[in-house]
């Protein structure tokens, strides 16, 4: 198959983002002074916090609450879990969090390296479900405007992957068809299926070694892998 248009996923694709949030828990529980609120040890906080968000992630990706719900209530019910029930406090660290972390240089190795290749040789686009001003910080902090010719956040598009419509939208921005373009992204569901759905090629980046019984056009476990296959 020839392409000529890559659509990349972001978070835990290129960037990883489970770093860049831990990096910025460990400021944010000192600055707030969370241990002597009780919130201890850090690593159950921390835990705590990643299955709620997963949780809330979900129902924000199925349009069952909003961004500003989202934002807030993943830290407020993870403080509620060691006694601490103040939203207007969950609200400040929302804030600062939100700030922080998109500014953290958390690129996977060798990221740069590959687009380099991959940009004189295909269009690249960046599209992805996260916050759209997030995430246009979290490129420029990190480099990463200069590779893509197109940005499509699930914001902007009003629909979040796997719904085809993001998909579309991304099409008709960047001038594209699917048959001619392939999806690359870490969510075997959201990334991969989703865009087998509107008919492109997926490469299924499975850096956590994942089994799974998913139909996919290609697998890769270190992103410097696609240059065997592009």
């Amino acid at each position: 198959m020839t392409y000529k248009h890559l659509f990349i996923d972001l978070d835990r694709t290129l960037y990883d983002f489970d770093k860049s949030t831990n990096d910025t828990f460990l400021e944010l529980f000192d600055k707030f002074d969370l241990y002597n609120r009780g919130v201890q040890p850090f690593e159950k906080f921390f835990e705590l916090y990643k299955k709620n968000n997963v949780a809330l992630w979900e129902q924000y990706r199925e349009g069952k609450i909003k961004k500003s719900f989202l934002n807030v209530h993943r830290f407020h019910i993870t403080l509620l879990e060691f006694g601490v029930d103040d939203r207007a406090f969950a609200g400040r660290f929302a804030s600062d969090y939100l700030i922080n972390a998109p500014l953290k240089k958390a690129l996977f190795p060798d990221v740069i390296e590959v687009l380099e290749y991959l940009k004189h040789r295909y269009t690249l686009h960046i599209i992805t479900n996260g916050f759209e001003d997030v995430q246009k910080t979290k490129m420029e902090a990190n480099g990463l405007n200069r590779f893509f010719a197109t940005v499509t956040t699930s914001e902007e598009a009003q629909a979040k992957k796997p719904n085809p419509v993001i998909f579309e939208y991304a099409f008709k921005k960047a001038k594209a068809r699917p048959e001619e373009s392939l999806m690359i992204g870490d969510d075997l569901e959201v990334d991969i299926l989703g865009a087998k759905s509107v008919g492109m090629d997926g490469v299924f980046c499975n850096y956590n070694n994942v089994a799974h019984n998913g139909e996919i056009t290609y697998e890769i476990k270190e992103f410097p892998e696609i240059k065997n296959i592009l």
